[in-house]
This record gives structure tokens, C-alpha cells and sequence, in this order.
């Protein structure tokens, strides 16, 4: 009965943790601003300039800016998550590992700490789509808001199939980019998705940033003018697949990591 008492305090003290850290390390701080921004102001930009919005019919900026969102969301709580066996094998959460808690705890409390700071960038990232002069309304942002935390959920789920995956931080960090960049592109991020070759489209279809992506577009475009143009499957459709998903991560991830502990 003790320790169940003690699970909040846990999972609290493990977020906590995780949030503190990200406003400490300031090398993190600045380089989670600088690539929205980048992504945003550049790559976005430069798009921009080339199909704008007498080419595609819709404002090409705020496009990218809802998908660089959604990206930096489901980035940050993934590689967050992914930090945890660094964590297990030489710093403070390793004393949880060995505490009589469920392991589930620890990896509770580590997704709500990563949320939390992935929610911040969210809000920054806002907040300079604003400076530069992209309209987002009050009906919008508040649309937006639950699509961001679905999306971090999700994000922290696809992390504990990536840890499971690579087993030592090592091999985290050589897995890490090549299964999250490419989805940048294929998940259109930065470029609509609608219409591809056969081959990209079915690929554009499997990945799940696709789903974060378009779930957060479903929810800030709905009932505007160029919701068909820009939205590929209506917020419930996508709300399933990232359920879907969700719960094949968690109990796959799971599975393995336990399979792999044992091993060890």
C-alpha cells in the first residue's frame, strides 16, 4: 500500500526532474529555439518563396508552421524518452530502477516531464510565428492546444519502441536519426502530401508522424476555406490511427525491453 501511495510522488519527482534539467542546460535550450526557427524561417521561407500561396491556394507558411509543431512535438518527447537508458546507466534516475516502484512509473513520469518541455517549445514556436507575422486565431490556438498533447503522448510512445529497439545509448543515437528525419519529409512537414508516386504515398501512409502532423492540422484548419487543400483525413480518423499506434508502441515496446532486461 506504501509503495502504490508513492507512485505519484514517483512519476512527479521523475517529471519534475526532466523539466528542471531542460531549463538548466542551457546548450539544450538554445539549440530547441534555434531549429524550429530555422525550419520555420528558412527552409519554410525559402518554400515559401518558391510555391507560394497563388501556387498551392492557402497561406504556405502557416502550413509549415502547424507541421513544425507537430514535428517538434513528437521529436522532443521522443528523444526524451530515448534518454532514459542513458539515465538508467549513469546518473540520479538509476536509484529508481532499483527502487520497489513499477518500472512503468519511471516511464510515466519521464513522459510528462518531456510533454511538459515539448509543450513549451510548442508555445514558442507560436509565439514566433506570431512575431513574423502569421495569423493565428484564438480559435485556433485553442484548437491546436489538445492536438499538442496527444501528440507529445504519442511522441513518448514511439520512444519506448525506440528503446526498446536499441537496447544501449549507442545504438539509441545511431538509430535515433535515421527512423526520425526521414518522416520530416514524408510526413509533410514541410511540403503537402496529398499527392505522391505510388511508392511514396504508401510510405507517407505508414509512418505515425504522418498522423501527428495531419491530426494537428485537422484541428487548427477545421472549418476553414482550404481545410480539403491542406488536411489529408478528417481528426477522428487520425485520432484512431494515433491510437492505434500508440498502443502497438507501448505494449511492443514494453515486451521487448523486458525481453531485453532478462537477457542482459
Amino acid at each position: 500500500m506504501k509503495d502504490i501511495l508513492s507512485l505519484p510522488s514517483v512519476i512527479l519527482a521523475v517529471a519534475y526532474r526532466d523539466i528542471v534539467k531542460y531549463i538548466k542546460d542551457r546548450l539544450r535550450l538554445v539549440f530547441s529555439m534555434v531549429f524550429p526557427i530555422v525550419f520555420i524561417g528558412v527552409l519554410g521561407g525559402s518554400l515559401s518563396a518558391n510555391i507560394g500561396e497563388e501556387v498551392v491556394g492557402y497561406d504556405f507558411m502557416t502550413f509549415v508552421l502547424v507541421g513544425v509543431i507537430a514535428q517538434t512535438l513528437f521529436q522532443t518527447v521522443t528523444q526524451g524518452v530515448i534518454s532514459l537508458i542513458e539515465d538508467r546507466e549513469k546518473s540520479l534516475t538509476q536509484e529508481f530502477y532499483v527502487a520497489p516502484i513499477p518500472r512503468w512509473s519511471i516511464i510515466l513520469g519521464k513522459i510528462i516531464g518531456e510533454s511538459g518541455v515539448a509543450l513549451l517549445q510548442g508555445l514558442f514556436i507560436i509565439l514566433f510565428g506570431l512575431i513574423i507575422g502569421i495569423t493565428i486565431t484564438w480559435a485556433q490556438f485553442f484548437a491546436l492546444l489538445p492536438a499538442m498533447v496527444v501528440i507529445a503522448l504519442f511522441g513518448g510512445s514511439f520512444g519506448i519502441f525506440v528503446v526498446s529497439l536499441a537496447g544501449d545509448q549507442q545504438s539509441a543515437n545511431r538509430l535515433f536519426p535515421l527512423i526520425i528525419f526521414p518522416q520530416f519529409f514524408l510526413a509533410g512537414v514541410f511540403s503537402p502530401i496529398k499527392e505522391l508516386p505510388f511508392l511514396l504515398l504508401v510510405i507517407s501512409r505508414a509512418v505515425p508522424l504522418t498522423y501527428a502532423v495531419d491530426f494537428a492540422r485537422s484541428l487548427f484548419y477545421a472549418g476553414s476555406d482550404v481545410y480539403d487543400k491542406v488536411v489529408i483525413y478528417n481528426p477522428v480518423v487520425n485520432l484512431i490511427a494515433i491510437g492505434i499506434y500508440f498502443w502497438v508502441f507501448l505494449i511492443l515496446g514494453s515486451y521487448l525491453s523486458a525481453r531485453y532486461e532478462r537477457n542482459r
